[in-house]
């Protein structure tokens, strides 16, 4: 996959927890924990938002494009 999910980064960074985020963010500890791992297909905006406002980054801080190597 060309997306990579960095926010176990950017957690780490912040020094916070998957449940005080869950907790601050609204959403299920399992949903961020895919969220964490890159075991998700999709992301809401509204939840996006939320992380990115509650970790104080950016997006791109989180998500990070990587081009597929050619076969």
């Amino acid at each position: 996959m060309a997306i990579i999910l960095r926010l176990d980064r950017v957690m780490a960074d912040r020094k916070i927890s998957l449940n005080e985020l869950s907790e601050k963010v609204g959403v299920a500890n399992v949903n961020l924990s895919k969220l964490k791992t890159g075991k998700v297909s999709a992301v809401r905006f509204s939840t996006l938002n939320a992380i990115c406002d509650v970790l104080d980054c950016q997006p791109g801080d989180i998500l990070e494009f990587q081009r597929d190597s050619e076969k």
